[in-house]
C-alpha cells in the first residue's frame, strides 16, 4: 500500500465556522470545526489512516512501524515528523499572534518554531489580514501599544483574495482576519504567543491567555516583505509547496515520482478524480488528503482538481 488516505483530526477553536463541514464534507458533530489537521502526528490531533492494510493507524503509529526511511533521505535532520498541514475557517478574526523560531523555541519550550505558509483557498469581498507592522517600532512602543489596546494601528493590514499566498516566517506577526478560508503548511510545533485577542473569552469563561514578554522576546518588528517562491508556492528548509491544477482538457492529468528523498503530501481544495500508483487507484473529491510514502515510485492524478503538494528538500547550506 503506497497510496494512504487520511482522516483529519480536528480543533473547535472558539473563532471557527462549519464551512469545513458543509464544503469540505468532514465527518465532524460539533457545532464549530475551525481547524483540520489534515497531515498530522501531532500528540494530541493526528491524522489517521482509512484504507488498506493500515487503515485506523494514526500515521505516526504507521511511521513508527514502518520505519523513517518512509519520510524520505531529506527528513532524517529531523527528530521528529517535520511538518503539519491544515485547513482553517476564520469565520471571526484569529488572535494577534507571533510564532518563535527554533533557537527559542528549543531553549524555551522543548520544542521546535514555527514558521508556516498560507494559502487562500477561499474569502469574503473585502476580507484582510495582519502581516508585519507598517513601520518600524521599539520594544518600548510594542509593549505599550499592546497594553494599550492600540497595537492594531501600527500592524500591517493587507487585503486578501482567493488564491494569494502569504509566507510567514517566524517571528512575524500576524492573524488571519474573518471571513477566510486558508490551507497552512507548517513546521509540526502549535506554538503561538497570542498578543491581543479582542477581549474573547474560552468556553470556561475567562480571557484566553496572552503572551506578551514571549512575544516581545521573539517578534520582529518591522514591515514584512512578500516572498516570491516562483515556479513553488513556498519554498524552505522545512516544506516545499507545489500547485496541483487540472481542468480535466487541457491538462487532464499529472504524472510525477515520489523517490526515496521525499514522502508526499496531497491536500485536494477543490474538484474531484483519481489518484493511481502501480495496481492502486483511489478516487478523491474536494478535501481529501494522501499520503505517498518516500520511494513509493510513479503516481498519476486525474480529473478536474486544484490542491497543494507538499514535500521535503535538502537543507540549503
Amino acid at each position: 500500500m503506497s497510496i494512504l488516505k487520511l482522516k483529519p483530526g480536528f480543533k473547535d477553536y472558539l473563532w471557527g465556522g462549519h464551512r469545513l463541514v458543509e464544503e469540505f464534507g468532514k465527518d465532524y458533530d460539533g457545532e464549530i470545526l475551525a481547524e483540520s489537521w489534515e497531515l498530522s502526528c501531532y500528540p494530541d490531533t493526528p491524522s489517521t489512516i482509512v484504507n488498506g492494510v493500515h487503515a485506523g493507524k494514526t500515521l505516526r503509529q504507521y511511521i513508527k512501524e514502518a520505519g523513517k526511511d518512509v519520510l524520505g533521505t531529506n527528513c532524517a535532520r529531523f527528530e521528529d515528523f517535520p511538518i503539519l498541514v491544515k485547513l482553517i475557517d476564520a469565520k471571526e478574526d484569529l488572535a494577534v499572534q507571533v510564532h518563535p523560531d527554533n533557537d527559542y523555541a528549543l531553549k524555551n519550550e522543548g520544542e521546535y518554531g514555527k514558521t508556516e505558509v498560507w494559502y487562500v483557498v477561499d474569502a469574503v469581498e473585502n476580507a484582510s489580514l495582519y502581516f508585519g507592522f507598517q513601520r518600524e517600532i521599539s520594544r518600548e512602543e510594542f509593549a505599550k501599544r499592546i497594553e494599550e489596546n492600540t497595537l492594531s494601528e501600527v500592524l500591517q493590514s493587507v487585503p486578501v483574495k482567493k488564491g494569494d499566498v502569504f509566507f510567514i516566517e517566524a517571528g512575524t506577526i500576524h492573524a488571519i482576519g474573518k471571513g477566510m478560508l486558508i490551507a497552512e503548511v507548517q513546521q509540526n510545533s502549535n506554538l503561538t504567543y497570542r498578543v491581543y485577542d479582542y477581549g474573547r473569552v474560552g468556553a470556561d469563561g475567562k480571557k484566553r491567555e496572552l503572551n506578551i514578554e514571549k512575544a516581545l522576546d521573539v517578534a520582529k518588528r518591522g514591515p514584512v516583505a512578500r516572498n516570491n517562491f516562483y515556479p513553488h508556492v513556498a519554498d524552505c528548509d522545512y516544506f516545499t509547496v507545489d500547485k496541483l491544477n487540472l481542468d480535466g482538457s487541457v491538462m487532464g492529468e499529472m504524472r510525477g515520482c515520489v523517490s526515496d528523498a521525499s514522502f508526499m503530501n496531497i491536500l485536494i481544495l477543490d474538484g474531484h478524480g483519481t489518484i493511481c500508483n502501480y495496481e492502486e487507484k483511489l478516487e478523491f473529491q474536494k478535501g481529501d488528503s494522501f499520503f505517498l510514502p518516500a520511494g513509493s515510485g510513479n503516481y498519476r492524478i486525474e480529473g478536474v482538481c486544484d490542491g497543494l503538494i507538499t514535500t521535503i528538500r535538502k537543507e540549503k547550506v
